[in-house]
């Protein structure tokens, strides 16, 4: 089942062309990753997703009562707030049971930090905490916008764990932007390869030998981050490695292209929450 689904979108800023032609269709219970370089429109295509901005043509249909959590690449903190993680995620339109915060807490291990500051937390504890909230009102939809920017390879692995974990539990689909693109292959269900437009798209096994990729990100190789990952944990990561047993054309034709059409109902709700009109 479509939960939304966005056709021919086209975004303008001025004479500057951020998105052409995009068509996107995120299914129930799926894991969609877009990767591409910086400045290619990847958060913008998020903030036309969610509702945050609204396309200079084309159309975007949501489910209808869609219920969607956002994890934005940052948000800006007041550090003269004196306000605990507690506190934080509590701040919510509907009133949320504290059982079930304290049980979010302890998902994302956040229990020992929830009468922490916000201030005080570093930035792998902050996009944790952030996590926790996007999950209160049990979304239908997660949307990540670089989840793990700025953390180590550790904290990378550890949340890519804890993604796939509460993905499992609480049966949730998944649309994010990333950098990551060794833990991209081994969670994600489709890769979208993003410059303004879409290059390709498909499952890893099809992206990775793909032309338009390698021409932005190089030649595929078997990924050797592995033994960086704490010992705990790299045996519950399992990497991606792609075995090429087949031929692409010179355009790349093998990797297909989502163009499938929703039957979901339109909706114009907007998601609660503010951001920048990024063109990442």
């Amino acid at each position: 089942m479509a939960l939304i689904q966005l056709s021919e979108i086209n975004y303008r800023v001025a004479d500057k062309t951020i998105l052409t032609d995009i068509d996107l269709q995120v299914n129930d219970g799926e894991i969609i990753t877009i990767v591409g370089p910086n400045g290619s429109g990847k958060s913008t295509l998020l903030n036309i997703a969610l509702g945050l901005l609204q396309p200079t043509q084309g159309s975007v249909n949501r489910q209808k009562g869609l219920r969607v959590g956002y994890v934005p690449q940052s948000i800006n903190r007041d550090y003269t707030l004196p306000l605990s993680v507690f506190e934080f995620i509590s701040l919510t339109k509907h009133k949320v049971k504290r059982d079930v915060i304290h049980q979010l807490l302890d998902d994302l291990s956040l229990s020992a930090l929830k009468f922490s500051l916000l201030s005080r937390l570093s930035g792998g504890e902050l996009r944790r905490v952030l996590f926790a909230r996007a999950l209160l009102n049990r979304p239908q939809l997660l949307v990540l916008d670089e989840p793990t920017a700025g953390i180590d390879i550790n904290g990378q692995a550890r949340f890519y764990q804890q993604l796939n974990a509460l993905r499992e539990r609480y049966q949730f689909a998944v649309l994010m932007v990333s950098h990551d693109l060794h833990f991209v292959m081994a969670t994600t269900d489709r890769v979208i390869c993003l410059n303004h437009h879409i290059c390709c798209s498909g499952v890893p096994a099809q992206i990775v030998n793909n032309p338009s990729y390698m021409a932005l990100f190089g030649e595929a190789h078997a990924p050797t981050l592995v033994d960086e990952i704490v010992p705990e944990i790299a045996p519950e990561i399992a990497f991606y490695q792609h075995q090429h047993d087949h031929e692409h054309d010179e355009q790349g034709h093998h990797c297909q292209q989502s163009h499938q059409t929703a039957s979901g109902t339109g909706s114009d709700d907007k998601i609660d929450k503010g951001i920048s009109d990024a063109t990442d």
